[in-house]
Order: structure tokens, then sequence, then C-alpha cells
């Protein structure tokens, strides 16, 4: 389902960019997971435009650059192609289930305030939308064990979860490390991603941890398994 010439933006501010990369979602579905990403590109613009790029064959529904503007390339009812291949809990087609938001930064500085706040108001209008709770706003890192590294160490997840808009984990009694992270949604798709999960872990909770895996980790897991599992049984 290509993009149309023009159309109304389903965010207020957003500016119609469209994309041709772009499709109707599989099997009838919705969004109900918002995947964060960011751009490592050298600017706001070429990103847009890459994602624009029938060659590129590539996509997200939102583009947002370092003062704040927004660009929207595909509807959020359309499936763009932003997250490839991964998984979070149950969900094997992350593109037909989620919207997907390109973040400009290259993982190496900080995110302009001006950018977070636009993120905010984003976040906040998506979520109200479709009724995504904000554990279900997820780090391309967090579907793509391993294989994605967005939005990075710099990314200011803690602020989110202050505004309601993510999630950060308080200590509960430590389990099995691994156990948890398959329940709170890590899927390990294949032997020798365990470490990857630590990784992805760490780069959004403890960005300033290293070394092997400790309690501090065990226990944060554990609480994000405890309050926020997406399966009753972890996928094993």
């Amino acid at each position: 389902m290509a993009a149309p010439d023009e159309g109304p933006t389903d965010a207020a501010g957003a500016l119609w960019h469209p994309s041709p990369n772009c499709a109707e979602r599989r099997d009838g579905a919705q969004p109900d997971m918002v995947v964060l990403h960011y751009t490592a590109m050298a600017c706001a613009e070429a990103a847009r435009d890459w994602l624009c790029n029938e060659e590129a064959q590539v996509s997200a529904h939102y583009v947002l650059s370092e003062a704040g503007v927004l660009w929207q390339l595909v509807p959020e009812a359309a499936r763009a192609w932003h997250a490839g291949a991964g998984a979070w809990g149950d969900v094997a087609d992350v593109n037909s289930r989620s919207i997907g938001i390109e973040i400009a930064n290259t993982g190496r500085e900080p995110f302009a305030e001006p950018q977070m706040a636009a993120l905010e108001r984003l976040l906040s209008g998506i979520l109200t939308r479709w009724e995504i709770p904000p554990e279900r706003v997820v780090g391309h890192s967090d579907t793509a064990l391993g294989r994605k590294i967005d939005p990075g160490v710099r990314f200011d997840w803690r602020r989110l979860a202050r505004r309601g808009l993510s999630i950060w984990p308080e200590r509960a009694a430590a389990g099995d490390f691994h156990t948890d992270a398959a329940r709170f949604g890590y899927v390990v798709a294949e032997d020798g991603q365990e470490a990857a999960v630590l990784a992805a872990f760490r780069m959004r909770f403890r960005p300033w941890a290293s070394g092997a895996l400790d309690d501090t980790d065990r226990a944060l897991m554990a609480g994000l398994a405890g309050r926020w599992p997406v399966a009753a049984t972890p996928a094993v």
C-alpha cells in the first residue's frame, strides 16, 4: 500500500513527507508497540530522504530532528519497514504490530532538549490513540538482540518513564536472569544470544554497568518481569 502524495498526519504538528516503503499490516494487526530508533546519519533530512527512497526498502512512521521538527512518512495505520528481523515476547512480526520513530542522532551525543520534548508529545498522542501501555515502548536494541543498538546508551529512558511514556525498573527478589528476561519480553532466537540479552538490558537500564552478570542485573530484571510480564509462561 503506497502512501498517498498528500494526506493528513496523525500527529499534531507533523509535516507530511510520504514514503513509498510501506504496506498494509498483516493479518489485520493493529499497533500495540512503539519502537524507538536513532538514525545514525549526518542529519535528520538525510535520514528522512533515505527512508523515502524506494531503493532503500526501509521506512519509519516518523522522523524527528534535533530541533524537534517532526516528519510523518507513513500513516500510523499502515506497516512501515523499520524493525526488520526481531521479536518481542510473542510478537515475531514487529513491523505489523508497531509504530516506528527514527530520532536524529549518531549514537554518540546526548539527545537535544527540543527533540526530547517533541518526542514526549508524539508518544503521548500515539499511546492515547492506540491505547498502548508504556511498557510497550521499546528500543530497536530490545527487539533485535545482537544486531541493533539504537537508540543507544545516550538515550534518556528514565526521563520518558517519569512522564509515564516508558518504564523504569525497581529491584525485586533476584531470580534467574534469563528466565525473567524472557518473561519481560526478550527473545533468544538462537544459541549464543544470551550475552546479547544482558547487553540490551544494560544499554537501556544500566548503561554505566560493565563486567559479568551481577545481582543488581538479576534484581532489576526480576522487577521488570514481575511488574510487566509479556506472558504468563516464559519462552524457552
